[in-house]
C-alpha cells in the first residue's frame, strides 16, 4: 500500500495527515521518518510551529527519544533550514516534543552559524534600516524626526534639555518627548497585532509559545534603547544620575503629591560594574511591583510586613488602585467584525476601485465621499451591517463615520487591544458603557495592560513565552554567559532602566487617577 501511495506521488507529509493509515502502517511510517533527516521539519510543525497548517500524526511506536535523534541530525544537515533550527533554539524544553536544554543550545549555535553564513553570502541583497538619535545644539523644537531609505533619524534639542533638568520634567520626557506612552498612558514599547505587518504575519515562521514580534517592534525596541542611552549620556554630562532621579519619584514625588508613604528604591552604586548594575536593578524592579502590591491591597505600604513576604512578581496579576480600569474587546461576533472592517488592512471594504481606496475601510470614508451606490454588490451587505450597528450612516450623498469618539475608542481597541476607560471623556465612557451592555467589551483592573504585561514577561521571564531573553532569570540567577562583553551587561542594564522607567509612567498613572477619582467622589 505505501509503496502504491508512494508510485501515485502521495508524500509522507500527506500520510502523516490520515490518522487511520498511521495506524495501520506504525512500523513503516517510523521507518520512513527515520530514514530522512529533513523529516525532522515534520516534527517542528506539529510541535513547536504556532498556526501548522497541516496536521501530523505520528505512529505509536516512535518514541521521544526518536524525536530528539531526528531534530539532533537535523541540526548537523547541511539543509537545516533557519527558520526550523530558531525554533527549535527558541522553544520551551518539552521531553515530549524532544527538546530538551542541549538540544536548545545546540540550535541556537547552528542558528547563529547560518546567520553568518547568510550575511557573508555576496550575492545577498543588503537593505540599510534602522534608528539613529542625535543631539542637536542649534535645533529649536524638542524633537524632529525624519525617515531617509529606511532609517529614521530623530535629532533632540538640547536647548530643549537644557530647560528641562528638574527630576520630574526628567521622567516626563521619557513618556511624551521619547513616546515611551500615549496619552492614554498606555504603553507603545510592546508589539501590538496591528502592528504587524504582512510578512509578519504570513510568511515568517512562528513558534507555539513565541512573543510575536516585526519589524515595527524591532525599530521601536532598537529607538526605546538608543533614546535611553542618549538621555543617560547626557544626563551624565550633567553630573545628574538617572537612578537618583528615579529614587526621587519614590522617595519623593510619591509622598509630596499623594501622600504614599514608605516607597523606596535603592541606585546602583556608582563604582559597580554593569552587570552588578543589571542584577540590581532587575531586584528593584521587583521590590517595587511587590511594594505597589502590598500599597494597593493594604491601602499603605507596611516595610515590615514586606520583608516577611517574598511573592513572585506576576506582572499580569499587579493590581490597580482604580476598579474597570481598563476595556477589553470581547469575542463577540458583532465587535471583532466591527474591528477588522474598519481598521484591518485585509478588509474587503477598503477597497472600490483606484480611485476609491484606503489603508483602511475607516481611512476611506474619512478622506473621500463615498456613497452607498459606490460600493459594489459583494460590499453592499457589509455596510449594511455596519449602518445596523450604528458605526457608519447613509446621510444620502455619502457613507460617513457615526460618531467620531466611537471611531476613536473602536479604533484603540484595534491599535492597542484596550482602552483606558478613566482616560476617556464622558461621552468616550458612555459609549463604553453602552458596548458592555451589549457584550461587546469588558472592563477589569491591573496595574499594567494584558499587551504590557506580556511585554515584560517576554523580557524578564519564561512564564508566557519561550523566545524571551529572559534577561531577569539569567541575571539574578547567575546564569548568563561568561562569555558576556561589558558592552553586552550594559545593554542589558539599558534595558533594565528602560523597563523600570516604564514602570515609573503606569505608577504615576495610577496614584494621579486614583486621586482624581477620589476628589471627584468627595
Amino acid at each position: 500500500m505505501l509503496r502504491a501511495l508512494a508510485h501515485a506521488g502521495i508524500s509522507l507529509a500527506e500520510k502523516l495527515g490520515n490518522r487511520r493509515l498511521v495506524s495501520a502502517y506504525d512500523s513503516h511510517i517510523r521507518d520512513a521518518l527515520m530514514a530522512d533527516v529533513s523529516n525532522a521539519e515534520h516534527l517542528v510543525r506539529k510541535y513547536l510551529q504556532k498556526d501548522a497548517s497541516t496536521k501530523i500524526n505520528l505512529p505509536d511506536s516512535f518514541t521521544p527519544s526518536d524525536t530528539r535523534e531526528l531534530l539532533d541530525k537535523y541540526l548537523d544537515s547541511a539543509d537545516a533550514n533557519l527558520n526550523y533550527v530558531r525554533l527549535v533554539a527558541t522553544a520551551p524544553t518539552d521531553a515530549q516534543a524532544g527538546v530538551d536544554a542541549k538540544l536548545k543550545l545546540k540550535a541556537k549555535r547552528r542558528s547563529e552559524r547560518l546567520v553568518q553564513e547568510l550575511f557573508k553570502q555576496e550575492s545577498a541583497v543588503k537593505i540599510k534600516t534602522g534608528v539613529e538619535v542625535q543631539l542637536v545644539d542649534s535645533q529649536h523644537e524638542p524633537v524632529k524626526a525624519e525617515l531617509d531609505d529606511m532609517v529614521t533619524t530623530f535629532a533632540y534639542s538640547r536647548s530643549w534639555f537644557d530647560e528641562t533638568l528638574d527630576n520630574a520634567s526628567i521622567l516626563n520626557n521619557f513618556q511624551h518627548l521619547f513616546e515611551f506612552a500615549d496619552d492614554q498612558a498606555l504603553l507603545t514599547l510592546p508589539s501590538y497585532p496591528a502592528e504587524l505587518g504582512i510578512f509578519d504575519r504570513f510568511m515568517t515562521t512562528t513558534g507555539r509559545k513565541d512573543y510575536q514580534t516585526g519589524a515595527a517592534f524591532n525599530a521601536k525596541d532598537l529607538g526605546s534603547l538608543l533614546q535611553t542611552r542618549l538621555y543617560q549620556d547626557y544626563l551624565s554630562s550633567r553630573d545628574i544620575s538617572l537612578e537618583t532621579v528615579i529614587a526621587w519619584f519614590f522617595d519623593t514625588y510619591l509622598v509630596e503629591e499623594f501622600d504614599a508613604l514608605n516607597f523606596s528604591f535603592a541606585p546602583s552604586a556608582a563604582a559597580s560594574s554593569y552587570l552588578e548594575r543589571a542584577r540590581h536593578l532587575f531586584a528593584e524592579m521587583e521590590g517595587l511591583v511587590n511594594q505597589f502590591r502590598h500599597y494597593v491591597q493594604d491601602g499603605e505600604l507596611d516595610r515590615e510586613l514586606l520583608s516577611i513576604t517574598s511573592d513572585p512578581v506576576l506582572y499580569k496579576q499587579i493590581p490597580s488602585l482604580l476598579d474597570g480600569k481598563y476595556v477589553y474587546a470581547t469575542d463577540h461576533e458583532e465587535i471583532r467584525g466591527v474591528l477588522h472592517t474598519l481598521f484591518d488592512d485585509q478588509s474587503r471594504l477598503k477597497y472600490i476601485n483606484d480611485t476609491l481606496k484606503g489603508e483602511s475601510t475607516a481611512q476611506l470614508l474619512i478622506q473621500n465621499e463615498v456613497s452607498y451606490s459606490d460600493f459594489r454588490e459583494h460590499q453592499r451587505s457589509i455596510v449594511d451591517q455596519l449602518i445596523k450597528l450604528g458605526v457608519v450612516e447613509d446621510t444620502g450623498a455619502r457613507i460617513e463615520i457615526a460618531d467620531t469618539q466611537q471611531l476613536m475608542l473602536l479604533h484603540r481597541l484595534f491599535t492597542k487591544q484596550v482602552a483606558a476607560y478613566y482616560r476617556l471623556s464622558p461621552h468616550g465612557r458612555e459609549t463604553v458603557d453602552a458596548f458592555e451592555t451589549r457584550g461587546w467589551v469588558l472592563r477589569r483592573s491591573s496595574l499594567l495592560t494584558e499587551g504590557e504585561a506580556s511585554y515584560f514577561n517576554y523580557f524578564l521571564n519564561k512564564t508566557e513565552f519561550s523566545n524571551g531573553p529572559e534577561l531577569r532569570n539569567m541575571y539574578l540567577h547567575g546564569s548568563q554567559p561568561t562569555s558576556a562583553s561589558e558592552s553586552e551587561h550594559f545593554r542589558t542594564y539599558l534595558i533594565a532602566l528602560r523597563m523600570l522607567i516604564a514602570l515609573i509612567i503606569k505608577f504615576n498613572d495610577e496614584f494621579c487617577l486614583a486621586l482624581t477619582r477620589k476628589e471627584v467622589t468627595s
